[in-house]
Protein backbone atom coordinates (compact mmCIF):
# COMPACT_ATOMS: atom_id res chain seq x y z
CA UNK A 1 0.00 0.00 0.00
CA UNK A 2 0.91 3.56 -1.07
CA UNK A 3 -0.28 6.94 -1.04
CA UNK A 4 0.63 10.12 -3.41
CA UNK A 5 -1.28 12.59 -2.30
CA UNK A 6 -1.59 16.53 -3.67
CA UNK A 7 -3.02 17.75 -0.58
CA UNK A 8 -0.12 20.06 0.21
CA UNK A 9 1.54 20.36 -3.28
CA UNK A 10 -0.56 23.57 -4.32
CA UNK A 11 0.14 25.48 -1.57
CA UNK A 12 0.94 29.51 -2.24
CA UNK A 13 3.65 31.36 0.07
CA UNK A 14 1.36 32.65 2.65
CA UNK A 15 -0.26 29.12 3.14
CA UNK A 16 3.14 28.06 3.79
CA UNK A 17 4.34 30.27 6.26
CA UNK A 18 0.43 29.33 7.88
CA UNK A 19 2.23 25.64 8.02
CA UNK A 20 5.28 26.58 9.39
CA UNK A 21 3.65 28.31 12.27
CA UNK A 22 1.02 25.27 13.10
CA UNK A 23 3.70 22.48 12.70
CA UNK A 24 5.74 22.27 16.08
CA UNK A 25 9.82 21.17 15.35
CA UNK A 26 10.77 18.03 16.55
CA UNK A 27 12.71 17.02 19.85
CA UNK A 28 16.35 17.10 19.81
CA UNK A 29 16.30 13.54 21.15
CA UNK A 30 14.82 12.33 17.83
CA UNK A 31 17.83 14.00 16.27
CA UNK A 32 20.12 12.77 18.24
CA UNK A 33 18.59 9.08 17.55
CA UNK A 34 19.04 9.55 13.53
CA UNK A 35 22.42 10.88 13.99
CA UNK A 36 23.79 8.44 16.42
CA UNK A 37 22.69 5.65 13.90
CA UNK A 38 23.90 7.21 10.92
CA UNK A 39 27.20 8.13 12.27
CA UNK A 40 28.02 5.17 14.04
CA UNK A 41 27.06 2.40 11.26
CA UNK A 42 29.77 4.62 9.36
CA UNK A 43 27.79 7.29 7.60
CA UNK A 44 29.38 10.36 6.49
CA UNK A 45 28.09 13.88 7.40
CA UNK A 46 29.17 15.22 3.60
CA UNK A 47 25.51 16.33 2.11
CA UNK A 48 21.52 16.19 3.88
CA UNK A 49 18.57 15.76 1.85
CA UNK A 50 15.88 16.59 3.37
CA UNK A 51 12.49 15.20 1.17
CA UNK A 52 9.19 16.54 1.69
CA UNK A 53 11.04 19.43 3.42
CA UNK A 54 7.74 21.68 3.96
CA UNK A 55 9.18 24.80 5.62
CA UNK A 56 12.35 23.59 6.48
CA UNK A 57 12.27 22.90 10.01
CA UNK A 58 14.25 19.66 9.61
CA UNK A 59 16.65 20.64 7.35
CA UNK A 60 17.25 23.94 9.39
CA UNK A 61 17.41 21.66 12.48
CA UNK A 62 20.41 19.01 11.18
CA UNK A 63 21.90 20.98 8.72
CA UNK A 64 24.81 22.44 10.75
CA UNK A 65 26.03 19.22 11.47
CA UNK A 66 26.65 18.42 7.65
CA UNK A 67 28.56 20.32 4.90
CA UNK A 68 25.75 20.98 2.68
CA UNK A 69 22.12 20.64 2.99
CA UNK A 70 19.30 20.44 0.17
CA UNK A 71 15.76 20.80 1.27
CA UNK A 72 13.27 19.62 -1.55
CA UNK A 73 8.84 19.75 -1.59
CA UNK A 74 6.26 19.37 -4.45
CA UNK A 75 4.99 22.83 -3.48
CA UNK A 76 6.56 26.00 -4.53
CA UNK A 77 4.83 27.65 -1.34
CA UNK A 78 6.48 25.32 0.85
CA UNK A 79 10.01 26.10 -0.58
CA UNK A 80 9.38 30.10 -0.97
CA UNK A 81 8.44 29.75 2.66
CA UNK A 82 11.30 27.42 3.43
CA UNK A 83 13.89 29.99 1.75
CA UNK A 84 12.42 33.15 3.60
CA UNK A 85 12.99 31.54 7.04
CA UNK A 86 16.84 30.32 5.78
CA UNK A 87 19.34 28.03 7.64
CA UNK A 88 22.68 27.04 6.72
CA UNK A 89 24.85 23.74 6.81
CA UNK A 90 28.43 23.83 8.05
CA UNK A 91 31.01 26.91 7.61
CA UNK A 92 27.58 28.84 6.98
CA UNK A 93 26.59 27.16 3.67
CA UNK A 94 23.35 28.38 3.08
CA UNK A 95 20.68 24.94 2.54
CA UNK A 96 19.49 24.48 -1.08
CA UNK A 97 15.89 24.82 -1.34
CA UNK A 98 14.50 23.24 -4.36
CA UNK A 99 10.65 22.18 -6.07
CA UNK A 100 10.81 18.29 -6.67
CA UNK A 101 8.75 15.80 -5.66
CA UNK A 102 9.75 12.76 -3.34
CA UNK A 103 10.00 10.17 -6.04
CA UNK A 104 11.83 12.11 -8.65
CA UNK A 105 14.39 13.43 -5.54
CA UNK A 106 16.14 16.12 -7.51
CA UNK A 107 15.58 14.82 -10.74
CA UNK A 108 14.15 17.19 -12.44
CA UNK A 109 17.01 20.70 -10.68
CA UNK A 110 19.76 21.92 -12.73
CA UNK A 111 21.96 20.48 -12.15
CA UNK A 112 20.30 17.18 -11.23
CA UNK A 113 20.81 15.37 -8.12
CA UNK A 114 24.02 13.03 -8.84
CA UNK A 115 24.32 9.20 -7.93
CA UNK A 116 26.38 8.52 -5.13
CA UNK A 117 26.36 11.87 -3.37
CA UNK A 118 24.03 11.84 -0.12
CA UNK A 119 24.70 10.67 2.87
CA UNK A 120 22.02 10.39 5.00
CA UNK A 121 18.14 11.06 3.94
CA UNK A 122 15.55 12.19 5.79
CA UNK A 123 11.50 11.99 5.25
CA UNK A 124 9.79 13.53 8.36
CA UNK A 125 6.09 12.96 8.59
CA UNK A 126 6.06 12.58 4.67
CA UNK A 127 6.46 8.99 3.31
CA UNK A 128 2.58 8.61 3.18
CA UNK A 129 2.34 11.05 0.59
CA UNK A 130 4.85 9.41 -1.61
CA UNK A 131 4.79 6.56 -4.23
CA UNK A 132 7.39 4.47 -2.06
CA UNK A 133 7.98 1.99 -4.99
CA UNK A 134 9.66 4.93 -7.21
CA UNK A 135 11.64 6.41 -3.66
CA UNK A 136 13.82 3.56 -3.00
CA UNK A 137 15.06 3.02 -6.18
CA UNK A 138 15.94 6.65 -6.81
CA UNK A 139 16.89 7.33 -2.96
CA UNK A 140 19.41 3.69 -3.33
CA UNK A 141 21.04 5.59 -7.00
CA UNK A 142 21.51 8.88 -4.95
CA UNK A 143 22.46 7.72 -1.83
CA UNK A 144 26.35 6.94 -0.89
CA UNK A 145 27.69 3.13 0.11
CA UNK A 146 26.99 3.60 3.48
CA UNK A 147 24.48 6.15 3.58
CA UNK A 148 21.30 6.24 5.93
CA UNK A 149 17.64 6.64 4.83
CA UNK A 150 15.34 8.10 7.97
CA UNK A 151 12.09 7.95 7.81
CA UNK A 152 9.72 9.11 10.43
CA UNK A 153 5.81 10.75 11.58
CA UNK A 154 3.64 11.21 14.45
CA UNK A 155 0.24 8.45 14.94
CA UNK A 156 -2.07 8.56 16.87
CA UNK A 157 -3.68 11.23 19.65
CA UNK A 158 -5.19 10.69 22.64
CA UNK A 159 -6.30 13.16 25.94
CA UNK A 160 -4.00 12.82 28.47
CA UNK A 161 -5.89 11.42 31.79
CA UNK A 162 -4.65 14.09 33.71
CA UNK A 163 -6.42 16.61 31.64
CA UNK A 164 -10.11 17.86 33.33
CA UNK A 165 -12.73 15.75 31.91
CA UNK A 166 -10.56 13.73 29.95
CA UNK A 167 -12.94 11.26 29.18
CA UNK A 168 -15.62 12.92 27.63
CA UNK A 169 -12.91 14.93 25.63
CA UNK A 170 -11.71 11.72 24.22
CA UNK A 171 -15.42 10.24 23.12
CA UNK A 172 -16.03 14.05 21.90
CA UNK A 173 -12.77 14.24 19.38
CA UNK A 174 -13.69 10.67 18.13
CA UNK A 175 -17.21 12.25 17.48
CA UNK A 176 -15.79 15.18 15.56
CA UNK A 177 -13.80 13.01 13.33
CA UNK A 178 -16.44 10.69 12.33
CA UNK A 179 -18.98 13.02 12.25
CA UNK A 180 -17.29 16.21 9.70
CA UNK A 181 -13.49 14.26 8.54
CA UNK A 182 -13.92 11.14 7.90
CA UNK A 183 -14.80 11.50 3.80
CA UNK A 184 -11.87 13.31 4.00
CA UNK A 185 -8.98 11.05 5.52
CA UNK A 186 -7.34 9.38 2.97
CA UNK A 187 -5.13 6.05 2.81
CA UNK A 188 -2.04 8.47 3.42
CA UNK A 189 -3.48 9.56 7.14
CA UNK A 190 -4.03 5.76 8.07
CA UNK A 191 -0.45 4.70 7.17
CA UNK A 192 0.68 7.42 9.74
CA UNK A 193 -1.69 6.00 11.63
CA UNK A 194 -0.49 2.82 11.84
CA UNK A 195 2.90 3.51 12.61
CA UNK A 196 4.29 2.99 8.49
CA UNK A 197 3.65 -0.72 9.29
CA UNK A 198 2.27 -1.09 6.31
CA UNK A 199 4.69 1.18 4.25
CA UNK A 200 6.43 -0.78 1.38
CA UNK A 201 9.72 -1.12 2.01
CA UNK A 202 12.92 -1.41 -0.20
CA UNK A 203 12.21 -5.75 0.36
CA UNK A 204 8.80 -5.87 -0.25
CA UNK A 205 8.41 -4.57 -3.41
CA UNK A 206 7.80 -6.19 -6.58
CA UNK A 207 11.50 -5.24 -7.49
CA UNK A 208 13.55 -5.32 -4.78
CA UNK A 209 16.23 -2.48 -4.08
CA UNK A 210 18.87 -5.24 -2.87
CA UNK A 211 21.47 -2.31 -2.19
CA UNK A 212 19.77 -1.34 0.78
CA UNK A 213 20.22 -3.90 3.03
CA UNK A 214 17.48 -5.55 5.56
CA UNK A 215 20.01 -6.37 8.00
CA UNK A 216 20.52 -2.91 9.00
CA UNK A 217 16.87 -2.43 8.98
CA UNK A 218 16.15 0.11 12.73
CA UNK A 219 12.80 0.28 13.70
CA UNK A 220 11.79 2.52 16.84
CA UNK A 221 8.20 3.31 18.18
CA UNK A 222 6.86 6.03 20.74
CA UNK A 223 3.84 4.87 22.40
CA UNK A 224 2.79 8.09 23.72
CA UNK A 225 3.51 7.87 27.10
CA UNK A 226 6.00 10.25 27.19
CA UNK A 227 5.85 12.17 23.79
CA UNK A 228 8.54 14.66 24.93
CA UNK A 229 10.70 12.59 22.89
CA UNK A 230 8.87 12.95 19.69
CA UNK A 231 7.74 16.80 19.69
CA UNK A 232 9.75 19.90 21.14
CA UNK A 233 7.90 22.05 23.39
CA UNK A 234 5.57 22.56 25.92
CA UNK A 235 2.78 19.67 25.97
CA UNK A 236 0.04 21.62 27.13
CA UNK A 237 -1.56 23.35 24.26
CA UNK A 238 -4.03 26.44 24.59
CA UNK A 239 -6.86 26.85 22.53
CA UNK A 240 -5.34 29.31 19.91
CA UNK A 241 -2.09 26.96 19.60
CA UNK A 242 -4.89 24.30 19.18
CA UNK A 243 -7.02 26.00 16.13
CA UNK A 244 -4.04 26.68 14.48
CA UNK A 245 -2.25 23.34 14.44
CA UNK A 246 -5.65 21.84 13.47
CA UNK A 247 -5.76 24.23 10.62
CA UNK A 248 -2.23 22.24 9.03
CA UNK A 249 -3.99 18.50 9.38
CA UNK A 250 -4.65 17.05 5.64
CA UNK A 251 -8.19 16.22 6.58
CA UNK A 252 -9.42 19.72 7.94
CA UNK A 253 -7.20 21.37 4.63
CA UNK A 254 -9.38 18.92 2.34
CA UNK A 255 -12.50 19.81 4.43
CA UNK A 256 -11.93 23.47 3.93
CA UNK A 257 -11.37 22.72 0.35
CA UNK A 258 -14.57 21.45 -0.02
CA UNK A 259 -16.54 23.75 2.01
CA UNK A 260 -15.19 27.08 1.15
CA UNK A 261 -18.08 29.61 2.78
CA UNK A 262 -17.40 28.13 5.93
CA UNK A 263 -13.89 28.63 6.40
CA UNK A 264 -13.37 31.05 9.16
CA UNK A 265 -16.80 31.17 10.34
CA UNK A 266 -18.29 29.53 13.39
CA UNK A 267 -19.36 26.68 11.08
CA UNK A 268 -15.46 25.66 10.15
CA UNK A 269 -14.86 22.27 11.23
CA UNK A 270 -12.20 23.81 13.72
CA UNK A 271 -14.06 26.52 15.05
CA UNK A 272 -16.83 23.77 15.88
CA UNK A 273 -13.88 21.62 17.47
CA UNK A 274 -12.60 24.41 19.35
CA UNK A 275 -16.09 25.52 20.66
CA UNK A 276 -16.79 22.67 22.39
CA UNK A 277 -13.32 21.72 23.68
CA UNK A 278 -13.93 25.01 25.63
CA UNK A 279 -17.36 24.26 26.49
CA UNK A 280 -15.98 20.75 28.32
CA UNK A 281 -12.86 22.36 29.73
CA UNK A 282 -14.91 24.40 31.73
CA UNK A 283 -17.51 21.79 32.42
CA UNK A 284 -14.57 20.13 33.94
CA UNK A 285 -13.46 23.23 36.03
CA UNK A 286 -11.07 25.12 33.80
CA UNK A 287 -11.22 28.51 34.09
CA UNK A 288 -12.35 30.66 30.61
CA UNK A 289 -9.67 31.32 28.98
CA UNK A 290 -7.25 29.06 30.80
CA UNK A 291 -8.31 25.76 28.81
CA UNK A 292 -5.80 23.44 27.84
CA UNK A 293 -5.74 20.28 25.96
CA UNK A 294 -1.99 17.76 26.94
CA UNK A 295 -2.39 14.81 24.70
CA UNK A 296 -0.26 11.69 24.42
CA UNK A 297 0.89 11.16 20.88
CA UNK A 298 2.57 7.99 18.96
CA UNK A 299 5.25 8.18 16.91
CA UNK A 300 7.78 5.91 14.38
CA UNK A 301 11.21 6.43 13.08
CA UNK A 302 12.77 3.63 10.44
CA UNK A 303 16.24 3.75 9.31
CA UNK A 304 18.16 1.65 6.61
CA UNK A 305 21.05 1.99 4.96
CA UNK A 306 22.59 1.32 1.56
CA UNK A 307 25.57 -1.60 1.37
CA UNK A 308 28.73 -0.33 1.73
Amino acid sequence: MSSKDTTFAAYKKDEGKKYSQGRRGYHPNLYKAVIDYHFSTGGELGTLLDVGCGPGAVAAALAPQFDYAIGIDPSEGMIETARSLGGAAKADEPIRYEVSTGEGLGDNLSPSIAASCIDLITVASAAHWIDMSAFWPRAAEILKPGGTIALWCPGSFSVHPDVPNAAAIEKFLKEHEERHLVPYISPGNLLARDLYRELPLPWTLDKPVSVLDKNTFFRLEWDGSNPTDFYAGDQKLDMNTIEIMAGTLSPVVRWREAHPEDVGTERDVVKIQRRELERLLQEGGVEKGAEYIQGNLSGVLMMVKKLA
